[in-house]
């Protein structure tokens, strides 16, 4: 058993170090537009959560987006972006450790996907996109055996995590000027814009180590 837990987290490394190192290569491009989506969306639940609206939601092609809110708590809305994408990558990962109930969850993702394209989704990239991703989870949960459904999960969970990790370095802490939820968040709280990527940065990689040890401990 030992030696099946060190053989899964060194292929959990070995996947997180390929996907560092493949990042900004098309290979990848599907698995950041999807954790986009994921991104923009729990803005959306926050705001609605505090009492706000969603307006629209576009993604674009170069793996920009946007959730666009009326009313909620602004400061949760805009903490929820990166962390949302934190907590998602968390969630699969736990829900990867249910192998046996790995094909109904994939298929669930796939209709949630689907739904939140045709309800909210505006762009036409977007749509397109949030479509045809809901159609492939769809699919995979009914042709794949369910050991490759938890593999899949653990690749979104893993590739969420890390966006969250690399995209706040890029966009905050290599750009603080850059336009982001952390510049609008230092605007609005008068804390750096800096300080935030940091504090994202640090919670993503303890909550992450945490996460996958406890997911191993469960094999």
């Amino acid at each position: 058993m030992a030696t099946k837990k060190r053989t899964e987290l060194v292929g959990m490394l070995v996947f997180f170090v390929a996907l560092w190192l493949l990042w900004d290569t098309p290979f990848v491009a599907p698995l950041k537009l999807f954790v986009v989506f994921l991104h923009e969306i729990s803005h959306g639940i926050v705001a609605v959560a505090t009492g706000g609206r969603i307006d629209r939601i576009v993604i674009e092609a170069n793996e920009g987006g946007a959730c666009y809110c009326g009313g909620g708590n602004p400061f949760l809305t805009l903490s929820a972006g990166y962390l949302g994408s934190l907590l998602w990558g968390l969630i699969f990962l736990w829900l990867a450790t249910f192998e046996s109930k790995a094909r109904w969850t994939m298929a669930f993702v796939g209709a949630a996907t689907g739904a939140v394209t045709l309800l909210f989704m505006r762009s036409a990239f977007g749509f397109a996109f949030g479509l045809g991703f809901a159609m492939a989870l769809v699919l995979a949960a009914r042709k794949l055996p369910a050991i490759w459904n938890a593999r899949i999960l653990s690749v979104l969970g893993l590739t969420s995590a890390l966006y969250a990790i690399l995209d706040i370095k890029s966009d905050i802490i290599d750009r603080p000027g850059m336009e982001s939820d952390a510049r609008m968040l230092a605007d609005l709280t008068g804390v750096p814009t800096v300080v935030w990527g940091v504090l994202w940065i640090g919670l993503a990689g303890g909550v992450v180590s945490l996460v996958i040890r406890r997911a191993l401990a469960r094999r």
